[in-house]
Order: structure tokens, then sequence, then C-alpha cells
């Protein structure tokens, strides 16, 4: 085995395993019957309920977890105790029965709405959705050079059915002004930085937000998650979901909503989350915020370091086509000799834009092959990178995915 597959089995086998105990939540009287469901999901999971799901823990407060490739790939929809964790700050305490979503900025009228209201007034929508951090991969960009962030493998993915009111149908309901081009989120978080406090926040163009196909809303201001309340993990009682976006575009635990002529402010959309190569202020600058996630595809099974039967080897994993409008998977391809020739894969799940597809590949594999190596091509031709460009804080790596394997 030549020094860069023995580098990335050791990278990509020691990760940190734990347990997180969960926050636990205060429970709040004098809630309607019909906020019950989301008392009922913010219950702190036990230790055992935590083991079971078999998350890989990266830091545990504030909490960052993803899941162990094989067990990410066991269904199309991701259950919720296998859905990847991102947050900057320890889940907030929110009472369901005083909540409010406040909408402001450049309306004709300016909203404050309940969960109950927001329930009971907008129409409710559902639609399946892949999320995924801008920092997924983020360790295979660390063999290139080393970066800064949490050090995500594979696993900070997943896709759920989501449900709620559609953003367009609230922003319809306050009445944008000629003025507006960029809708803000706010959160309820509170993040130390500098020398105070503030929110995890993000905005989306107006034209995303308004941005509504038949299968598709631009985005949903979302209080279920695989048809359940959500967890305080995954934002209770109010996310939003952009599909087609990274997801620190899908703010959790929403409590603001600002529209205005420009993008926001906040730090994680006008400093953080930007493509650059040197830490200096022009750059930073200059630099525009992620938006869409890219072409991607990973191989979850065998994995790294396996010892596999030589001959005939069972290869699967997952594929997300990019974040453009109408974008699919078009074919997902296999190599057991460095990219000299390829295999092609089988999807096994649905196929639809913003979603991943799962796959699998019998190949053949020589006594003298060392990995097994994925790409996968859209159906706007793209065709994913052998060697992406490395940049500051590892986002949106999406290089040919490399699987170090023995032939036995």
């Amino acid at each position: 085995m030549n020094n860069k597959v023995e580098l990335r089995t050791e990278f990509m086998t020691s990760a940190f395993e734990s347990r997180r105990v969960f926050l636990s939540q205060a429970s709040f009287a004098g809630a309607s019957m019909t906020l019950a469901p989301w008392l009922a999901g913010s219950r702190a999971a036990t230790a055992a309920e935590h083991a079971e799901s078999g998350l890989i823990v990266h830091t545990q407060s504030p909490l960052n977890a993803e899941p162990k490739l094989d067990a990410l790939v066991q269904s199309w929809i991701t259950p919720v105790e296998s859905f990847y964790v991102r947050s900057h700050a320890p889940n907030p305490m929110i009472d369901p029965a005083s909540f409010r979503l406040t909408v402001e900025g450049l309306v004709d009228r300016p909203l404050s709405i309940s969960l109950a209201e927001l329930e009971s007034s907008f129409e409710s929508s559902s639609v399946v959705a892949t999320m995924t951090c801008a920092g997924n991969r983020r360790n295979e960009h660390s063999l290139i050079k080393p970066v800064k962030g949490v050090p995500w493998q594979a696993g900070a993915i997943g896709t759920a059915k989501w449900t709620g009111a559609r953003l367009s149908d609230v922003l319809k309901k306050a009445g944008l002004k000629d003025s507006a081009k960029h809708v803000w989120f706010e959160g309820l978080d509170e993040i130390p930085k500098g020398d105070g406090i503030i929110p995890f926040g993000a905005s989306i163009p107006v034209s995303k937000a308004l941005g509504d196909s038949d299968a598709v809303p631009g985005a949903l201001l979302t209080t279920k998650m695989n048809d359940q309340p959500l967890t305080p993990d995954h934002g209770a009682p109010l996310r939003g979901v952009v599909p087609g976006y990274v997801g620190a575009r899908s703010v959790k635990w929403l409590g603001k909503i600002v529209v205005s002529d420009r993008p926001s402010p906040n730090h994680y959309l006008a400093t953080a989350y930007k493509l650059v190569t040197e830490d200096t202020a022009a750059e930073w600058d200059e630099a525009g915020p992620i938006y869409r996630f890219p072409l991607n595809s990973v191989i979850c099974t065998p994995a790294p370091g396996a010892k596999v039967a030589a001959k005939k080897v069972s290869v699967a994993g997952y594929a997300l086509p990019s974040g453009q409008p109408g974008t699919s998977i078009a074919k997902i391809e296999v190599s057991t000799d460095e990219g000299r020739s390829w295999t092609l894969a089988k999807v096994t799940s649905p196929v639809r834009e913003y979603c991943w597809v799962l796959w699998k590949a019998d190949v053949k594999l020589s006594s003298a092959a060392s990995e097994l190596i994925v790409r996968a091509t859209d159906s706007r031709g793209d065709i994913q990178p052998k060697d992406p460009a490395w940049n500051l804080k590892g986002y949106m790596f999406n290089g040919w995915y490399h699987v170090p394997v023995t032939a036995d």
C-alpha cells in the first residue's frame, strides 16, 4: 500500500466516537393541545438511545455529529436519529406556547406569528430534500493542507421529508416592497463571538424564496421532519429549509425573518462560509457566500481499510446532484484501477432534483488493487472532479471518493 493510501486509511478510520448526553429540555406548562406533539418530541434522549444511534460525535457542546456511513445508506429517507447534527451553540430553550416568528424589514405589513397561527393560517407543504453541511468531507481537504473547522467525514448529509409553510406564502402575506432583494433568517441560539453574543444567521435571494415549482418550494418554514415534530437538535420548534442550498442556509430555531435590499450582515453569511485560499481581509471581503451544494458521490461500504474478497466486491454509497434547479444524477461509476476503467453502478432509490440517490455496484477486484474510487455525472453533463481546489475552511469537497481496501 502506497503512502497516500496509508495516510487516507489512517485519517478516515481515526474519528473520535463518543455519545452525547442530550441537554435536558424544560417542560413548558400551559401549551395548547396542538403543540403537545412538539413537547413530546423535545424529551431528552437517554444514554441508551444515543448509543443505539451510533453517531460519531466530533463536539458535544455544541453538538456536532454524523452517522457512520454504512448506517447512512440503509434507507433513502434518513431516520432522524441517523441524521447529522450541526450546531454552533447549545440548543436554546424555547417555550412553544409563547414563541412568535417575526417578519419585518421591507414589507408592507410586519408580522408576528405563533406556531398555531403558522399551522392554521398557511397551507402545509412537504418536500423530500437532501441537506448537507458545506464542510462535508472536510477531512479530505486536510489531506492536501490543514484546514479549520469540525473534522467532518462524509456523513454530514442526509435526506428527509420536510413539512411546513412555504416561505413565499408568508412573504406574500407580509407584502414585499419593490426594493426587497434578500430574505434574512435569524436563529434563537446564542453564539459567543468576540466580546458579545450573536445568533446564527443566513439569507437567501428573494428570487429563491419565491421560486416555488409544482414539486419543490423555494424554501419552507419547517415544523416537521419525517412526519414528526422537529427535535431540539434539528431546530425545534421551527427551522428554515432551503432545497438545493448548503445546510448553513437552513437556519435552526428560526425566530426572525428580515426582508432587505442586501444580503444579511450576520457573520455566518457575510464572513464565514466562503471559499478563500488566503486569510486576508481583501479575500474574505471579495468572496461571495456559498449557496448551492456541489455534485458529489461517496462509497459507504466497504469501509476504509476493509479486507475484501478478490475477484468480486459489492460496493454501495450515495451520490448527490448539484443544487442547480432541475438537476439530477445521471450516472455513477466505480473504478478499481485508479480511474483507468469504470464500472457503471445501479441506482437503487428515486431520482429527483435536490436529492441524493443511493447506488450499488458489483466490481471485479484484482489481488493488486489497493482502493475503490467513485465518481458521478449529473443531468447537466457535469462530472465530479478528480481533485477539487483546496480552500482555507475546507468547504465543498467533492473530489473522487477513495476507499483503501486489501484484496484477500
